[in-house]
């Protein structure tokens, strides 16, 4: 029988949270800027991490060069490329295995809130054979660009996907926006910083740590 104590479920973030896919995006990102002559700031990049209905890099790209890009597909590809070899050296982050586990076994619900499309969850998830833990997945592909981070759907979405009250979910995020649209759904929110956020405050969070490997169930009881 599931403690009444602990959370009716945990939605986790995807990007930043389980798989840091966002210094590489960034890194990759400032070289292809890099190669046309120009730099691209941490805080412009900081300021849209967590959402999904902002300018594409390509564009940010263009309006810093002032044209049109030559050889866009290209320029995409060697960039794809890029990320793609970083990303594959990269663990999943601490601890978050360990409590999607813990509250799949304790009768707790586990489901991914995202801003990215569907396959690029799926896919990560099944290449570290992990996709069984997050039965749940609410993405950009369910809700649409407009309607990501900081907006609440995602999380009111995977909270009604589990059959929860979202105001008995815990929500971890790793994004300013998405501590946002979580707080916003009426979730408990965790701020986990670390990557390209570990400068952030998270003054709205209910809870900052700095890793997943700090939180229990009971802990996130401890929250309610």
């Amino acid at each position: 029988m599931r403690d009444d104590r602990l959370p009716a479920a945990i939605l986790f973030d995807f990007d930043g949270l389980v798989l840091d896919t966002e210094t590489s995006e960034y890194l990759t990102v400032v070289e292809s800027f890099a190669d046309h002559g120009l730099e691209l700031s941490r805080d412009d990049w900081v300021a849209i991490i967590g959402t999904a209905d902002h300018p594409h890099w390509t564009e940010m790209l263009e309006e810093a060069l002032g044209r049109p890009l030559d050889g866009r597909e290209e320029i995409l590809e060697v960039r794809r490329a890029r990320h793609h070899a970083l990303i594959s050296e990269e663990p999943l982050r601490p601890g978050v295995i360990e409590l999607a586990t813990a509250a799949t076994d304790a009768g707790v619900g586990v489901a991914i809130a995202s801003s990215s499309p569907l396959d690029w969850v799926t896919g990560h998830l099944q290449r570290f054979d992990v996709d069984h833990l997050f039965p749940v997945k609410a993405t950009r592909d369910d809700v649409g660009k407009a309607r990501t981070k900081p907006h609440p759907d995602l999380f009111l979405l995977a909270a009604e996907r589990l059959g929860v009250d979202p105001t008995r979910c815990v929500v971890l995020e790793d994004s300013e926006p998405g501590v946002t649209a979580a707080n916003a759904a009426g979730c408990v929110t965790v701020g986990v910083p670390a990557g390209m956020t570990a400068h952030l405050a998270f003054a709205h969070a209910d809870l900052v740590v700095p890793s997943v490997a700090e939180l229990s169930l009971e802990r996130l009881a401890d929250l309610f």
